[in-house]
């Protein structure tokens, strides 16, 4: 059974999708990260960077245990283990590999900080609200021409990219976004929203969800805590 580490966030969702499409048998562990549990040293064995998701497989792919961080990571090594949602030609992994890639290096990181500095920071800073409002409306124009001639983001075939990607635009309206202005998106979302395996993924853990409570959970999240050296 694969132990997956984890928090109810868009990166968390993208792992707990991938085990149910799978059909692996997991057990989700919560690591709150508004009470610093990122930072324990258990975690930081097999999650260095103080992030969620990691997971430890007792069936590494030699047969001996395996621990993985980073979530796009964690889909590529589940992905060749279950020989599911990566193409098997070299170009068309390629092609599923730099969606996943950018979901990685843009989608997340940028809508990350669109939905901080429109939601969680402590004082409203105009230039940060638009230059990050801006990009995510940019982001939602690169995925929606993609959509506009391919059905999946990585090609015909529903993917770890797609799956990767999901997670993250369902804030679209904490974002700024008007999903109705990408109607090849809006689709797309839709479509995978109504998977059986993704509705079961969004909800692992989701009964832990709440809203930020108080200022020790904010420090901890986006304060001194996180640069502390350890």
């Amino acid at each position: 059974m694969i132990d997956v580490f984890s928090w109810p966030t868009p990166n968390g969702h993208k792992v707990h999708i991938m085990l149910e499409e799978c059909g692996l048998a997991y057990r989700a562990i919560p690591v709150n990260i508004g009470a610093g549990d990122q930072f324990k040293p258990e975690f930081l064995e097999i999650s260095p960077n103080n992030k969620i998701p990691a997971i430890t497989d007792p069936q590494g792919p030699d047969g001996k245990p395996i621990s993985l961080f980073e979530s796009g990571a964690i889909l590529v090594y589940l992905a060749a283990k279950t020989g599911r949602f990566m193409p098997a030609s070299d170009r068309a992994k390629y092609e599923v590999l730099q969606w996943l890639m950018f979901q990685m290096g843009s989608v997340g990181p940028m809508l990350g900080q669109a939905h901080h500095f429109r939601m969680y920071a402590p004082e409203k800073l105009h230039y940060a609200i638009e230059r990050y409002s801006n990009e995510a409306k940019r982001i939602y124009g690169v995925i929606e021409r993609r959509l506009a001639k391919s059905r999946y983001l990585g090609g015909p075939d529903y993917s770890i990219a797609d799956l990767a990607t999901f997670p993250w635009l369902r804030s679209w309206e904490n974002q700024g976004i008007v999903l109705a202005e990408y109607p090849h998106l809006k689709d797309w979302f839709e479509q995978i929203a109504e998977r059986p395996a993704v509705q079961r993924g969004v909800k692992v853990l989701a009964e832990y969800r709440k809203p930020i409570r108080d200022e020790k959970e904010r420090e901890i999240l986006f304060g001194k805590t996180q640069y502390e050296r350890r």
